[in-house]
């Protein structure tokens, strides 16, 4: 199984990011995919998650800001990021899970910052 992720870069305090990820080499459809992201010095957390059947649960520090969707056609799950803050700055992960097996993308670098 494999996941790129793509979209990340640098942007200022209250701009906006849209991460894409595309997911490969298992029946996407049936899957969890969300995204988790890692600060320097931090733990990974979790950011958002959907369901196969589109359920969505977001942290609470993006709540209202992050939206996730997914398009099973492209095999792709998104993460729409407004009103940004320096504090979402970190590595973004794509994630999926399909019953007990999971898998990670590379990550992708978010950097809020003026």
């Amino acid at each position: 199984v494999q996941l790129q992720a793509s979209g990340g870069g640098l942007v200022q305090p209250g701009g906006s990011l849209r991460l894409s990820c595309v997911v490969s080499g298992t029946m996407f459809n049936y899957n969890v995919v969300g995204w988790y992201r890692q600060g320097e010095g931090n733990q990974r957390e979790m950011v958002a998650t959907i369901s196969s059947g589109g359920s969505t649960n977001y942290a609470d520090s993006v709540k209202g800001r992050f939206t996730i969707s997914r398009d099973n056609a492209k095999n792709s799950v998104f993460l729409l990021m407004n009103s940004l803050k320096p504090e979402d700055t970190g590595v973004y992960y794509c994630y999926r899970r399909w019953g007990s097996s999971g898998s990670w993308g590379k990550g992708t670098q978010v950097t809020v910052s003026s």
